[in-house]
């Protein structure tokens, strides 16, 4: 064995180790610039009062740039080292090369993501989501490297490259098919204004119906009112109807478009004692008595065809109902009085006459727009036979029975 100064003397010993001082000086460098590039930032991210700071610290970018220096040191110490060959040496700064590229797309890549955080967080970002711009942006970065490394290691130029993709474009069509219907939808989307994060979209093809929680490149991600979560492709939003509640919430009001279904048999002319009665009712006391003049005063023009009953005009404990109805919505304090607000009467048919409310809630929450409505109809409901209606019902099993049990009934079977 030969002594250890001419095992040092040895041309591969020295290569040997000048390899091994540069890979330590490589890794010594790259965790210096680690520490120290993290601690300075992390310092930073705490005395400022920005937030794209702690976006790029809370995505790894700094991560992704203290790794460049171990590849880049690499790549110049491996030239200055004695007895490596030219083939070795190429093909070690081709492989660096290829390191740094991945460490700026990363880098580049956190910074995107770190950039969506921090519009997120701003008015304009809450109202709409570039996220699908970024993942597409993201997606043309990784090309774009995966370009320059195949360019680097094969040494070929990036236009031949590009060249060669341009053959394969009905291919790449294909690949990226519904990456480019996402994202052409995703611009119109945006640009239109049609749909943002929070909205209450329905789809009732795709059973869809909640809130959007995420707009992606290629979904749009809709929180349902079960907590399922449903996927919907961006595209078929742009071909496909679907109903945005926003306007209704933004007006403040829902609306509430619900019928009473009054049995026709129960519909009569008021008598006197009638209208006296209902003449106490504090929300007809103004419409009572100019709907009476109004009435006499067409009664009295027609002279002596007056005197048959079916020439004059009477009022109807239907006609008087929908003017009290008409009445205490427009007297109700949670109804939306700068909107819409109409009783109307639909067209009648097996079902009875539908007496329709048209109107809206001050509120637009769920639970309260439910209570609201359901003491509106409640009160409606038990206040009908005060003016002489009833409800048009089906016959149920216990009118059956109540009709068979009846006195009538029993003596008629007696009888038979």
């Amino acid at each position: 064995m030969p002594p250890l100064s001419e095992l040092f003397d040895l041309p591969w010993m020295r290569t040997l180790l000048g390899v091994l001082a540069v890979l330590l000086l490589a890794w010594l460098a790259g965790e210096l610039c680690r520490r120290l590039l993290l601690r300075l930032v992390r310092g930073l991210a705490r005395r400022t009062a920005w937030h794209w700071d702690d976006a790029l610290l809370q995505h790894g970018a700094f991560r992704w740039l203290a790794r460049l220096v171990p590849p880049l040191a690499l790549s110049y110490g491996i030239a200055l080292v004695p007895g490596v060959p030219d083939a070795a040496e190429a093909a070690v700064a081709k492989a660096m090369l290829a390191l740094v590229v991945l460490c700026v797309v990363m880098a580049l890549n956190a910074a995107l993501s770190a950039a969506e955080d921090v519009y997120r967080q701003t008015p304009a970002g809450q109202q709409r989501s570039i996220k699908g711009a970024v993942q597409l942006t993201k997606l043309g970065l990784y090309l774009v490297g995966a370009l320059v490394v195949i360019a680097a290691v094969t040494g070929k130029q990036v236009g031949l490259l590009l060249s060669g993709l341009g053959a394969m474009s009905a291919v790449l069509m294909l690949i990226f098919k519904d990456t480019i219907l996402g994202f052409v939808a995703g611009v119109q989307l945006s640009s239109n204004d049609l749909l943002r994060v929070g909205d209450w979209i329905e789809m009732p093809q795709l059973h869809a119906d909640g809130d959007v929680i995420d707009i992606a490149l290629h979904t749009i991600k809709v929180r349902n009112w079960d907590n399922t979560v449903t996927s919907i492709p961006s595209w078929r939003l742009m071909s496909e109807p679907y109903k945005n509640w926003r306007g209704m919430q933004e007006t403040g009001g829902r609306r509430i478009k619900r019928a009473l279904h009054i049995d026709a048999a129960s519909v009569h002319f008021l008598n006197e004692a009638q209208l006296a009665r209902l003449a106490r009712l504090r929300l007809l006391a103004d419409y009572l008595p100019a709907k009476s003049r109004d009435v006499a005063q067409w009664n009295q023009a027609l002279g002596e065809a007056a005197a048959l009953p079916a020439n004059r005009r009477r009022l109807t404990n239907l006609g008087t109902f929908r003017a009290y109805v008409q009445a205490y919505l427009d007297t109700h304090p949670c109804i939306h009085h700068g909107l819409s607000c109409i009783v109307r009467q639909l067209d009648s048919g097996a079902q009875g006459i539908p007496l329709e409310l048209y109107c809206f809630t001050a509120t637009t929450a769920w639970a309260e727009y439910e209570g609201i409505q359901a003491d509106i109809f409640e009160h409606l409901f038990a206040l009908l036979p005060e003016f002489g209606l009833a409800l048009y019902q089906q016959p149920s099993g216990q009118d059956v029975r109540t009709a068979l049990a009846s006195p009538v009934r029993a003596r008629a079977l007696a009888g038979a």
